[in-house]
């Protein structure tokens, strides 16, 4: 699959899903600093799934209608790279074929697809 990974979700995780087999672009590693109107951009432009914790991309996609080609929203009580990684690693196990073109709110123990 191909994910660009928010700054805010690290480069670890980004490196973690490219050892997984995935195509991945790091905010982090290659763009540091740039606005949520660029990500989303990006992520549509490149056909990529947007993998973030800002729920402000919420607002730009059901507000303000930014097209994309999907966007995982991280919302974890535990934030750490661990847990990351088992909550992505159920997502991408369970719905890979559900989460194109999709808003999806993941907790630890919730996976939602958001309705338009």
């Amino acid at each position: 699959m191909r994910f660009l990974v928010d700054e805010n979700i690290g480069p670890a995780i980004a490196r973690w899903l490219r050892s997984d087999g995935h195509d991945v672009f790091s905010v982090y590693e290659s763009a540091r600093g740039s606005s949520d109107e660029d990500i989303i951009t990006l992520a549509y432009r490149e056909n990529r799934i947007l993998i973030t914790s800002d729920k402000d991309f919420g607002e730009k996609i059901f507000r303000e209608q930014y097209p994309h080609h999907g966007v995982i929203l991280l919302r974890l009580h535990d934030e750490r790279n661990a847990v990351k990684r088992k909550t992505l690693d159920h997502l991408i196990e369970g719905y890979s074929d559900r989460l194109a073109d999709r808003f999806v709110v993941v907790s630890e123990k919730r996976v939602r697809f958001a309705r338009r």
